[in-house]
């Protein structure tokens, strides 16, 4: 049996729909019953039948962070995909994120050594790699630099990798990737899902800064066939191609047909954007929106090399510009209802 943790966010829902279309056994944990219904929302995009399949699942209530439901979760399993993780550039989500993003994948890699699972998938982040001052591009050689990623997400996705390679040198088989950002459909208020509402908004604002991006389904493709392969102990940097978030939003305006962002926010401007915001979150108590680290990544341009997942496990990504399209018909048809 199969085990996905994380399974009721955007790459932990398309990964269960996936296997279960191969016919595997599989559990997954959960924390709420209203997650579960964001699970029917991704299948029903591939299936008339969305219940049927979210039946087939075995689910447990547990956490990351709660071992003796873990424990029960674990029972009977052969491989895990760690799909769980929190994520926040809100600084007052630090202490948060150290427990469930270090603490928790402790426990997911020492209760995969108590009960002889076969192989570990560990869904980090491009996070956790620096860029190196002798190369252009990044690639899966490039140590994490404390200095240059210091903030709180970054170092919590780290220290989990270090949980994850730390299982391997006890002997646990793992396979860790480092997805860029990842573009998919059905969590329209998360993560890349806001970039699609923003632009459904007609939002002015954009900035020049690059990073790699990935369609969901190219995440769990690899996924799965890393976990397939004899490959081990090993990571994989996962980006289809270098964008500007410019270009980005340019292509999902055209897809949704709204009005392209016209505003540059420069770099100076996302330092007193973030400043406001911060200062607005402290006078409210809501969550900071713009932190220090979001305005930053927004102006940077980091370049990945994508060359080892294409040679070692002969993968090819599909084109952004048609997982855009694919993910703006899904977006238009959820907001036409």
């Amino acid at each position: 049996m199969i085990l996905v943790t994380g399974g009721t966010g955007m790459v932990g829902a398309h990964l269960l729909f996936e296997l279960i279309q191969t016919g595997a056994a599989v559990r997954a944990i959960y924390r709420s019953e209203k997650s579960l219904e964001k699970i029917k929302k991704v299948f029903g995009y591939f299936t008339n039948e969305p219940e049927n399949f979210v039946d087939k699942i075995d689910w447990v209530f547990a956490d990351v962070t709660d071992v003796p439901a873990l424990e029960i979760a674990f029972v009977g399993i052969e491989k895990v995909y760690h799909v769980a993780a929190l994520v926040s550039f809100d600084e007052r989500d630090a202490k948060k994120m150290r427990k469930v993003n270090i603490h928790g994948t402790a426990n997911i890699v020492n209760l995969c050594i108590a009960n002889d699972v076969e192989k570990l998938c560990y869904v980090s982040s491009i996070a956790t790699i620096s860029k190196s001052v002798q190369k252009d591009t990044i690639d899966e050689e490039d140590e994490f630099n404390l200095e240059l990623s210091n903030y709180s997400y970054a170092i919590t996705k780290y220290g989990a990798e270090m949980e994850v390679w730390r299982g391997a040198q006890e002997g646990l088989d793992v396979f860790i990737v480092n997805p860029g950002v990842i573009l998919g459909a059905g969590y329209w208020k998360e993560n890349s899902g806001k970039l699609f509402s923003m632009v459904y908004k007609e939002s002015p604002f954009y900035t020049e800064g690059v990073t790699g991006f990935v369609g969901v389904e190219d995440v769990v493709s690899v996924l799965r066939k890393g976990m397939d392969s004899e490959i081990k102990n090993e990571r994989f940097i996962l980006v289809a191609e270098n964008r500007s978030f410019k270009e980005i939003l340019y292509r999902i305006a055209a897809v949704l047909n709204k009005k392209k962002p016209s505003i540059r926010i420069s770099p100076f401007l996302s330092e007193v954007g973030w400043r406001l915001s911060w200062f607005v979150s402290v006078l409210t108590g809501k969550k900071n929106s713009f932190s220090k680290q979001s305005a930053k990544s927004s102006n940077n341009k980091s370049y990945y090399n994508i060359a080892k997942v294409e040679q070692v496990l002969d993968f090819r990504y599909q084109e952004v510009n048609s997982v855009i399209k694919n993910i703006g018909t899904l977006f238009l048809k959820d907001h036409s209802k």
